[in-house]
């Protein structure tokens, strides 16, 4: 049954405690806790909402978006007030707009950006926990860097992807990927130095960020080199994923940019 008013709705929110977007059985999940507040707001009446995408368990997001179908048109200052008013506080709404019946927000062109933060040497303040990552010991951070260049550009993904279907297409390209260090969030708590890896692009595959970025820790504790990385991302590689699956409370969507 359609809906006759649809609308676009930003969000950003802290991961940490929810098993990702996607609902689940007996589990606390972002899309769950949506859905919740909006039944709430709405006073009960029919609603429909639909994200951009899933996110793994305890993952962020800077930036997110969902479609929401509604019966009734709403008042789109009252709505971000209220449903802010509601969200628990580890999410925040930012904006409403409303679009044609039949946008397909999942289906528009999108670039996705995707921050992973991390620290390493010393064992970090127990508090940063939901928002990087720390490796215990010594990382060799230019190597990491050349390391990170490597993803750049068109290649074969193979390596960089679990429980792929039938259909999945592994010839991806990516438009930048770079360690540099963070000054994008600070804290009392945070170490001295702490570092991201920024990747950029029109869509990736089931833990390829995660994948791409345990493979550089590997590579900046001396475990592989650059070789290893080159050769894993051609054609001809032996199709099998990496075992180096990093943590994920590092990893941010940290924005989308949506062609509409």
């Amino acid at each position: 049954m359609k809906y006759p008013f649809n609308y676009v709705v930003e969000i950003q929110y802290l991961g940490f405690r929810f098993h990702g977007w996607q609902k689940q059985k007996n589990v606390k999940t972002l899309h769950e806790m949506i859905d919740k507040t909006l039944f709430f707001v709405f006073n009960g009446e029919r609603c429909k909402s639909l994200g951009i995408g899933r996110t793994d368990a305890m993952v962020s997001a800077n930036n997110y978006f969902f479609q929401l179908f509604l019966e009734k048109e709403v008042d789109e200052k009252w709505f971000i007030q209220f449903f802010n008013e509601n969200l628990p506080p580890d999410i925040r709404a930012l904006s409403i707009r409303r679009t044609p019946v039949g946008f397909d927000l999942i289906g528009c062109p999108k670039i996705k950006e995707y921050h992973y933060y991390f620290s390493f040497g010393e064992k970090t303040h127990p508090f940063a926990a939901p928002f990087m990552v720390n490796m215990v010991g010594n990382l060799n951070i230019e190597v990491m860097q050349k390391g990170a260049q490597l993803f750049q550009g068109e290649h074969y993904f193979h390596k960089y992807c679990t429980k792929p279907s039938v259909s999945t297409i592994f010839k991806r390209t990516i438009d930048s990927c770079e360690i540099v260090e963070n000054t994008e969030f600070t804290a009392s708590f945070f170490p001295k130095n702490s570092y991201v890896l920024k990747v950029r692009g029109k869509g990736f595959l089931r833990y390829q960020i995660r994948l791409m970025m345990g493979t550089l820790f590997e590579l900046g504790k001396g475990n592989c080199d650059l070789v290893f990385i080159e050769d894993s991302l051609k054609e001809d590689n032996d199709k099998k994923y990496l075992r180096h699956n990093s943590f994920s409370s590092g990893l941010q969507l940290y924005k989308v940019e949506l062609q509409m």
